[in-house]
């Protein structure tokens, strides 16, 4: 696809009014909107706008490119504007710019639309364009200049030197990304080339674009290369640089500085990559990585996950404030305000908290075609019960299931390669991954029926270890169908005037999150900066009994987190039952006590001992935390 085919005579102004930075987006996406190239004019304008915030888009030279890609752009498109004052655009120089490309990409651009919306940048670090551009006074012109320096071109395999040409000093390597993988990944990689080339050094530039990694380095190269250079601003895979000499920057440097970037990269003048692991034996194993691997991906789904689970819970929590059945139209309590505060945090927020975290692995495993499949069998997971463990199961089976589909599809003619991100991938990974999915959430409600009907048989006559297990169970899922077979099975009690059970159901529930709270408190080294706010925020979903609060840790280190929330719950619920107390309230945590049946400060410190118990445990058994 040429250029020119995005950019027409109808999203073209070669004499823009506009006198500041946002003046100037602004004017854009209004010849954008009025070409009808967008569905949605403020949310495009949005997506432009919080692309700025990462780092600005003027690369310079005159130039800015401000882009987005969003489902609020109807059809890709590219708007050209020019103006003769300049704007102050905080370019990368510091001057102002004239020419302004804004590249409209939408939700699902094919190959084809991404390949020249990156040519575009290309073009623009060839100053004879620029003077061109800056230079012409006609729409026709424009298109002109643009086919002139238009070229259809894969990205190229480096090929291999004559041993006598080699530069001694060995090949740099290069990787370039930035968040829309649309310009400055491939203004980055054209930069490190040009200027490669200019100062004799041998070079290969890795590009992580929207359309996927090209020209990827080999095991090989990585090893002889003197230096690698690392020019990014969002997830790249490191691992593979462990012992070598890596410069790590944003993708901004790699187009501003890169005869600095080359230099050090080629002398080996950088810090060598410690990689995920603090040992530095050269003999790691396959296992190891896989290891690695699974923690990598595991992460990106619980980081995705964390703001639902910590904005959902807090605004539970609040809603437990106006009184306990406050969300309840049919009760006395009831109160608008609250009903809202519990439909946006627990009916929506926490509703999403298992398909987010299954999407977001998927996607870390097969990139942005593993999100889709990933999500709905996380949805799947969430509808049929099978709580957080379901919804990990379904990330990492949608991953792998459409890394297969692609390799299964790695050589289609070129003519379809278009089809695998709009049709291929999503049409085979939602099927594949929910046909599996069907089967194995299906199965869940039989077990969570038979486990009820287990406690059921149980009876009263030995309270402690009844309560032990109700206890313990809480913790097993944090809200999956062994959760919920407990926490039923407290309610039927209490339908039946025997408030017991249930009270040692929430002090099991309120342990998990309160236990990791306390341990990111006292154990702070071993936890990094995001899961000590997270513990911050599970004091309050704790004392709320939100037992999902839990859930990120949980996700993140599953071996040790949920064995020590399972102990410290089951002694919580069995002393709950050692000291006689009952609950006639369904939920609420903290916010009922005042309606427990017995001592309750003999039941809070029940949960105290419990959530010290689990912190210790947690505390102990984990290691400090990866910086």
């Amino acid at each position: 696809m040429k250029i020119t085919e995005l950019l027409t005579k109808d999203t073209m102004m070669l004499d823009l009014q506009a006198s500041s930075k946002d003046e100037v987006i602004g004017e854009l996406v209004s010849i954008l909107e009025d070409a009808g190239k967008l569905n949605d004019a403020a949310s495009y304008k949005q997506a432009i706008l919080k692309r700025e915030e990462q780092s600005t888009t003027g690369i310079g030279d005159s130039v800015a490119i401000p882009h987005a890609k969003t489902s609020a752009v109807k059809s890709p498109a590219i708007a050209f504007g020019k103006s003769a004052d300049g704007i102050d655009y905080d370019s990368f120089d510091g001057q102002p710019a004239h020419l302004f490309f804004m590249i409209a990409a939408t939700e699902g651009a094919n190959q084809t639309h991404l390949e020249a919306l990156s040519r575009l940048s290309t073009i623009l670090m060839n100053p004879e364009a620029r003077n061109a551009l800056l230079n012409a006074s006609l729409k026709d012109e424009v298109l002109e200049i643009i086919d002139r320096y238009d070229a259809e071109e894969e990205e190229e395999e480096v090929p291999a030197q004559d041993p006598l040409q080699a530069d001694p000093r060995g090949k740099v390597l290069a990787v370039t990304a930035c968040p829309t993988g649309i310009a400055h990944t491939y203004m980055a990689a054209d930069a490190l080339k040009a200027k490669a080339k200019e100062l004799g050094i041998d070079v290969k530039v890795e590009t992580n674009g929207s359309g996927g990694a090209k020209n990827i380095l080999t095991k090989e190269e990585i090893a002889a290369a003197p230096g690698i250079i690392v020019a990014a601003d969002t997830k790249v895979e490191m691992e593979r640089f462990k012992g070598k000499p890596v410069i790590q920057v944003p993708v901004a440097d790699g187009i501003k500085r890169p005869q600095e970037l080359l230099e050090k990269a080629v002398n080996g003048d950088a810090p060598q990559y410690a990689g995920g692991n603090e040992q530095n034996s050269d003999n790691q194993s396959t296992e190891k990585e896989s290891r690695n691997g699974f923690y990598k991906h595991l992460m990106n789904g619980v980081s995705n996950m964390l703001p639902f689970v910590v904005g959902g819970g807090i605004l539970i929590a609040i809603s437990f404030m106006f009184g306990i059945h406050s969300a309840d139209p049919k009760s006395d309590e009831y109160n608008r305000f609250a009903e809202i505060l519990n439909t946006i945090g627990g009916a929506n927020a926490f509703f999403l908290i298992v398909p987010v975290l299954s999407g977001f692995i998927a996607m870390s495993i097969a990139d942005r075609p593993g999100f889709a499949p990933g999500m709905v069998g996380g949805l799947m997971a969430a509808n049929g019960n099978a709580g957080f463990l379901g919804g990990l199961i379904a990330g990492f089976l949608a991953g792998y299931i459409v890394v297969g589909i692609k390799r299964v599809f790695r050589n289609l003619p070129q003519v379809l390669e278009g089809l695998k991100p709009v049709l291929i991938f999503p049409l085979l990974g939602i099927f594949l991954t929910g046909i599996i999915m069907f089967y194995l959430v299906s199965p869940l409600s039989a077990i969570n029926t038979g486990i009820q009907d287990w406690l059921g048989g149980l009876g009263t006559g030995n309270l402690v270890i009844l309560g032990l297990i109700l206890g313990g169970m809480m913790a097993v899922d944090m809200g999956g169908p062994i959760n919920k077979a407990a926490f039923t099975f407290g309610l039927a009690m209490i339908s039946a005037g025997n408030y017991a059970p249930h009270a040692a159901v929430m002090a099991g529930g309120m342990v998990p999150p309160l236990g990791m709270a306390i341990a990111t408190t006292i154990f702070r080294k071993k936890f990094n900066d995001a899961e000590r706010k997270a513990g911050f925020a599970c004091y309050f979903m704790g004392i709320s009994f939100i037992t999902e609060g839990a859930i990120p840790f949980a996700a993140a280190d599953p071996l040790r987190v949920i064995p020590a929330s399972v102990i410290g719950s089951a002694v919580a619920g069995a002393l709950a039952m050692a000291f006689g107390i009952g609950l006639p309230a369904p939920h609420g945590g903290i916010f009922v006590f005042p309606v427990v049946e017995g001592n309750p400060f003999l039941y809070l410190a029940a949960i105290l001992i419990g959530s010290v118990v689990t912190a210790l445990i947690a505390g102990l058994l984990k290691k400090p935390a990866k910086i």
